[in-house]
């Protein structure tokens, strides 16, 4: 699938409105987030819980999740307005790597780490050189510090740690234009945490990969130095980068305990 034709940005949102459907009524998960993420930049999204975070990326990567809904504004992803996609919704998630929350934990039980890493290849390829995908898998478990006897073992042989390493690796099989990644680090040793750090640093200088990531861990934004888009209640209220937050009238006040 060709590459050409790369947009300016990586993602762009403007006055975005997302809806998340519970047992009631739909709730505003998002309202009126405007912001753009330039080819290999990065941007950091924290904030409370059900302060919209999780619902933004989704919706950002092309989640099928039925309960996610764009109602306002639009947002365009490497290209691809995600809002109605239509076709190119096969576009956006070829050039998207997607860690979802809880991604270790939702690997495939019936799948050998080979074939988890490798299936957003084999879902698009009718004819697959398996020499050089077995090399790529093991580049990719290489890279994360994992055994490379790790790929004949079923997840659930795996430590938590492991498997979050895996989805990791999984988001990285298409070389995607831009990685969208929820709680990237959840149960990942300090030790290893490093390996994630270089690989998405390694990419962004090497292959242009945007980055928006969802985390509350302020060592890792401060080691990454990343732009942070704080949200509350589904509306920005403050951004920018390490200390020097510029935050929205009222917002700081609002936010302390």
């Amino acid at each position: 699938m060709s590459r050409r034709h790369d947009p300016t940005h990586a993602i762009d949102c403007s006055d975005l409105v997302i809806d998340r459907a519970g047992h009631g009524s739909p709730t505003r998960a998002v309202d009126g987030v405007t912001f753009s993420l330039s080819p290999g930049g990065l941007i950091c999204v924290a904030g409370p819980t059900g302060s919209g975070k999780s619902s933004l990326v989704l919706a950002l990567a092309g989640s099928t999740d039925p309960s996610v809904r764009i109602v306002g504004g639009s947002a365009h992803v490497c290209g691809v307005n995600v809002r109605r996609p239509g076709r190119k919704h096969r576009v956006l998630t070829y050039r998207t790597g997607f860690v979802p929350q809880g991604a270790g934990a939702d690997l495939p039980p019936r799948l050998t780490v080979q074939e988890v890493i490798a299936e957003p290849i084999l879902a698009r390829e009718r004819r697959v050189n398996t020499k050089a995908l077995s090399i790529r898998v093991a580049t990719l478990l290489d890279e994360m510090h994992l055994p490379l006897g790790t790929a004949a073992k079923f997840p659930y042989e795996l430590s938590a740690g492991m498997r979050q390493r895996v989805a990791i690796a999984r988001s990285f099989v298409l070389e995607p234009m831009v990685l969208i990644a929820d709680e990237i680090l959840a149960n990942l040793d300090l030790e290893v945490r490093p390996v994630v750090f270089d690989a998405i640093t390694r990419r962004r200088k090497e292959q242009g990969m945007g980055a928006l990531l969802v985390t509350n861990d302020a060592d890792f934004i401060r080691e990454l130095n990343a732009e942070t888009l704080m949200l509350k209640g589904g509306h920005v209220v403050a951004r920018g980068v390490g200390k020097d937050l510029l935050w929205a009238p009222n917002a700081e006040a609002d936010s302390q305990p």
